[in-house]
């Protein structure tokens, strides 16, 4: 009997696993999919010759976690590449915004949209640099972050308080308007904000925008090389070394409950698998809540809120195997590993709008990846591996554009909107048509059927909105990894902090499984050290189960 079962082998799932394999624990990972990963993966399925990634690419949140930096990775094969240029978001009349990891490079290509927009850049980046090493362990450690919050907290205060404060919660729309007198420096920020499924005029989108820009600032948007796999790969390799298991094909069907707390999981193939200590799922919210557990097992309250949980938007993705690199009308894409595909801020708002209104964007935002741009091996020289994905409303109510996409995801569906993925790109790389070997076009419907955590292609764990994160995610008065059933624990995006791939969710959930079962001597040691860090004190012993003595000087 292992001591932990982990449902889903994911970032998250692999990350819980691998921490509680290095405190002693046996691990056993059960994974639905014939492969790790979760949506970390990659494959040769749109040609032979041509790696494609099926979901993430690229990863600054993983170059910034100090979650995965603790595991070193690197040491278990994994390698990371870089496009010359982080992001590049061009225009049809003229111009194109650049992310580089030279903040002087970035900084010049904004002052082209307006005298002074550079330097507006920069101040920028001052900020980020004030705040980035207490605000990235705020980040990535369980709420509320009470250490690295009150250190961010004097950070915030001398950088700028409750100014600063109102700039972060701010619109990206409102926030570029304040900083920036060009288009440039606002498309970078509003762009990176729809990363996730934040409107430009969504409270907050400002500062999400922000983050995800210097993150890429400073890190850059990574890839692992050969394929977004690599990562997957050596965090299974670690976990191995430490006598984990990870068996996929085996699909959870059930969490068992007796006693009151987890004791162990049931598979589809009726299967039982026991846990001497706990279940941690890497699974989706509304799966964990509403389809794993007896309801009966669960608070009337929660399963309340649970009717209120809030998805974030469907996706739709098209991966291509290109005969040449894509013709960009600015020859500064071309740089970039990532380009943003609208024309200009209105363009994304009236995108927005349209998600909204249950609307199929008749000219959808793109995130276009050039993968070979960024890791040479991923095609053949001379040639490009790429993809883009686009959001979409979750449930359709009626076509923004003229070919009567419904919604169904049928076979119709799915060429009408490829196709209108592809003049999307043609208006920004006029002949790219002409380039396409091959392509391959996941709706939302086949992006689940490969990742169930990602329902209908959702895929950050839910609403990145302010009214669904920190103590309100994923649910109002959580916050934390623990659930409602002792011995079981939350390791999905569907948690604090989030989407992304950073392994936090999973490294939370992994440490409060771990305090759940620290050995009761070692627990009061450790409060003793805490106390005598705070205080500079120190207490005299306490007998065991007894009260501790009064503190002395």
């Amino acid at each position: 009997m292992p001591d932990a079962v982990v449902v889903g082998a994911g970032p998250n799932g692999l990350v819980a696993a691998n921490l509680l394999a290095d405190a002693g624990w046996s691990v056993e990972v059960l994974e639905e999919q014939p492969d790790p990963g979760g949506a970390v993966r990659h494959d040769r399925g749109v040609d032979p010759a041509f790696v494609n990634d099926l979901f993430s690419s690229f990863y600054p949140l993983a170059a910034a976690s100090p979650v995965l930096a603790g595991l070193r990775p690197e040491d278990h094969g994994l390698r990371w590449s870089h496009a010359p240029s982080v992001l590049a978001h061009p225009l049809t009349g003229g111009g194109c915004a650049v992310l580089d990891r030279d903040v002087g490079t970035t900084a010049a290509s904004l002052e082209a949209f307006a005298a002074g927009d550079g330097a507006a850049w920069r101040r920028l980046h001052e900020v980020w640099e004030s705040l980035r090493p207490d605000l990235l362990d705020a980040l990535f450690t369980p709420f509320p972050p009470v250490r690295a919050g009150a250190r961010l907290a004097l950070r915030l205060r001398a950088a700028g308080g409750l100014r600063l404060a109102r700039s972060l919660v701010l619109p990206v729309r409102r926030l570029g308007e304040e900083e920036f007198h060009g288009e440039g420096g606002r498309l970078l920020l509003a762009g990176n904000a729809l990363h996730a499924d934040l409107a430009p005029e969504a409270a907050g989108s400002g500062g999400f925008g922000w983050l995800m820009a210097m993150l890429g600032q400073t890190y850059g948007f990574p890839v692992p090389v050969g394929g977004a796999g690599a990562l997957t790969h050596a965090l299974v390799r670690r976990l191995r070394t430490r006598g984990g298991q990870v068996r996929c094909g085996q699909r959870v069907e059930h969490i068992v409950v007796r006693g009151g707390r987890a004791v162990g999981v049931r598979t589809a193939a009726g299967a039982a698998v026991p846990a001497r200590r706990a279940v941690l799922a890497d699974v989706s919210v509304p799966a964990l809540y509403g389809e794993l557990l007896d309801p009966g097992v669960l608070p009337a309250q929660l399963l309340d809120d649970l009717r209120r949980f809030q998805w974030d938007f469907a996706t739709f993705k098209v991966d291509w195997a290109l005969d040449g690199p894509v013709p960009w009308r600015e020859e500064q894409a071309s740089r970039a590993g990532t380009v943003h595909l609208a024309d200009g801020m209105d363009e994304l708002t009236r995108f927005a709008a349209q998600i909204a209104m249950r609307e199929v964007p008749d000219r959808p935002f793109l995130l276009f990846g050039q993968m070979t741009t960024a890791d040479a091996g991923r095609s053949p020289l001379g040639t490009e591996s790429a993809w883009a994905y686009t959001h979409l409303p979750r449930s359709v109510r009626a076509d923004a554009g003229e070919e009567g996409v419904t919604g169904r995801w049928d076979a119709a569906d799915r060429e009408r909107m490829a196709d209108r993925v592809e003049r999307q790109v043609e208006r920004f790389a006029p002949g790219f048509r002409s380039l396409v070997r091959a392509r391959r076009v996941l709706s939302p419907p086949a992006l689940q059927a490969l990742d169930r955590n990602l329902s209908d292609g959702a895929i950050n764990g839910g609403t990145t909105a302010m009214h669904q994160q920190l103590v309100f995610r994923p649910l109002p008065g959580t916050g934390r990894p623990e659930t409602p059933v002792p011995g079981l624990f939350l390791a999905s995006a569907g948690a604090h902090p989030g989407g992304g791939v950073h392994g936090a969710p999973g490294a939370n959930a992994a440490r409060a499984a771990l305090r759940r079962h620290r050995p009761p001597g070692l627990a009061q040691a450790q409060r003793l050290l805490a106390h005598r860090d705070r205080t500079g004190t120190r207490r005299r012993s306490a007998p065991p189960g007894g009260p501790a003595g009064k503190e002395d000087p």
